[in-house]
């Protein structure tokens, strides 16, 4: 988050100001399409009730920092992504623990007010740290090295959870990794579907497309190791691996459009 802050632009506000009804529009895309898609899904194939957790944890999260690369790779509207990100980002504050409280099972207790106290430390103090740090100390050198850092810490913790659940990915079932799979590949569709009855270009609609798809699965890691336990944090690890997965076929697809 910290390092989402310092790729943020002045101007990116001005954007949100000039033009708030986009970014409105995708956020609420986001936070209803993917929560409500992996509800729909855990109960739908039978998950058990941790790792059902875990993926609707996943579904409450804003979109994902890779997005923003994934677009550029893409062709797509860039300014939109970055602005559209920090946006849900920012809001994610607060629905993120709504929404997790209220379509989690009821037999797992959930602290509601903890919950978004984290993320409030996890989310919004970060990325205005990094966005006042940037104004402070320029730093246009380093900043086209930032996706890669991301991705280097992203895929430590990813490398910790799975060292952590070594004896359980054994016995995962085809219908968890089929559930992530299919979360993905409807936020990525429902997105790109929606910009078409706005009558938006084609580049924003692969933008929208991508924006909805790519969950931040980082943040859901972070809660789910925070509050709950290492095995609901397995379904953000997972989603983390598929999601570059089904992003290399984007860029394939996409890119020359």
């Amino acid at each position: 988050m910290f390092l989402m802050g310092m790729t943020l632009e002045l101007i990116d506000f001005k954007k949100i100001l000039k033009k708030p009804s986009l970014f409105f529009f995708v956020t609420f895309l986001q936070f209803t399409i993917m929560p409500v898609t992996a509800f729909v899904l855990v109960k739908t194939f039978n998950i058990p009730s941790e790792l059902a957790l875990g993926i609707i944890i996943l579904g409450c999260c804003p979109g994902g920092t890779a997005s923003n690369l994934i677009t550029y790779l893409c062709n797509g509207n860039v300014a939109l992504s970055i602005v559209c990100t920090f946006f849900s980002t920012i809001v994610s504050v607060f629905l993120t623990p709504i929404l997790i409280f209220f379509l989690s099972s009821k037999n797992i207790n959930i602290d509601l007010i903890a919950l978004i106290k984290s993320s409030f430390l996890i989310i919004f103090l970060p990325v205005f740290f990094g966005l006042f740090f940037k104004i402070l100390i320029p730093m246009e050198r380093v900043i086209k090295f930032l996706p890669k850092i991301s991705e280097f810490f992203i895929a430590f913790i990813i490398g910790i959870i799975f060292s952590l659940n070594l004896n359980l990915l054994s016995q995962l079932s085809f219908s968890l990794f089929f559930c992530i799979v299919l979360h993905n590949l409807v936020g990525l569709s429902a997105g790109f579907l929606m910009g078409g009855l706005l009558g938006l270009s084609f580049k924003e609609k692969k933008t929208i497309s991508i924006e909805i798809g790519m969950q931040n699965s980082g943040l859901g890691m972070a809660l789910s190791i925070l509050h709950f336990s290492k095995i609901v944090a397995l379904p953000s690890a997972i989603f983390s691996l598929w999601h570059n997965i089904s992003a290399v076929g984007l860029v394939y697809c996409w890119k020359k459009k």
